[in-house]
């Protein structure tokens, strides 16, 4: 069979619900650096938050994560140390040396984008946490890179997989990334791990969220009693990056970029 004759799962997007998602990529790219500037020793979870939401209204855009899709108390996660993703922001003031994730959704006319990354307070990343956030970032582009066009998702899986047992960290399999655009979650589901030429296939227009999720310990993960957020049931610490692509007729395009 043709690929140009397979139908997408994703609904069909237009070129202006496309375009929407490129200023809104763009949009979410800089405020996620403003965090990372932001984000120093003694600053609060809380007042990041704060900032983040303030931004998103100013630049037009919408608070994803209280919408009714979501639910979710606050503007952007904020996950540290042991937290992985979904974590509620707290009054907790980093300290020099915590491994910070922050993963945020905004809409902008319509169309939803998501992106994370992680960092380290007050220092540049070295020894273990240095390993642990490079292999992490690296994986994610691994699986970027994977794309050269109409792609299976378990080829993405299995690129992100290659980095991750590489660095021998430990690989979070029950949580994935996923398709996005029209709802911040829909189909297809991209796990990150997989073998090559299976899985569901992608196709040029449908876009997706790409999140690796990594640990210095063992994969095994915990809910915490607020409902959100998720940490490693070893207390190990962990990292997550986050680009949403748009698959393209030979490769991919990062929409969450500035």
């Amino acid at each position: 069979m043709q690929v140009d004759a397979i139908k997408s799962i994703q609904p069909i997007k237009t070129a202006a619900e496309l375009e929407a998602m490129r200023q809104g990529g763009k949009i979410l790219a800089a405020i996620l650096d403003g965090v990372r500037q932001r984000a120093v020793v003694g600053i609060s979870e809380i007042e990041i938050d704060r900032w983040v939401e303030s931004e998103i209204k100013a630049r037009g855009a919408v608070v994803t994560y209280k919408t009714d899709e979501v639910n979710f108390p606050n503007s952007i996660c904020i996950s540290t140390n042991d937290e992985i993703v979904h974590s509620i922001p707290t009054d907790y003031r980093f300290e020099k040396g915590d491994v910070v994730s922050f993963d945020l959704v905004i809409t902008y006319k319509g169309m939803k984008i998501d992106s994370a990354f992680t960092m380290v307070i007050g220092e540049e990343p070295k020894g273990a946490k240095k390993h642990l956030i490079s292999y992490t970032e690296r994986s994610l582009f691994a699986g970027i890179d994977a794309i050269k066009g109409p792609v299976r998702t378990g080829d993405i899986g299995a690129a992100v997989e290659k980095v991750l047992n590489e660095g021998r960290l430990g690989i979070i399999r029950e949580l994935v990334g996923h398709g996005i655009g029209h709802k911040m979650q829909q189909a297809p589901e991209v796990a990150n791990y997989g073998r090559k030429g299976t899985g569901v296939l992608l196709l040029p227009g449908d876009t997706i969220a790409i999140e690796p999720m990594a640990t210095l310990g063992g994969e095994a993960i915990k809910m915490s009693k607020d409902g959100w957020t998720i940490s490693t049931r070893d207390g190990s610490l962990a990292a997550h990056f986050e680009h949403t692509v748009l698959i393209t007729e030979d490769g991919a395009e990062i929409l969450t970029r500035i």
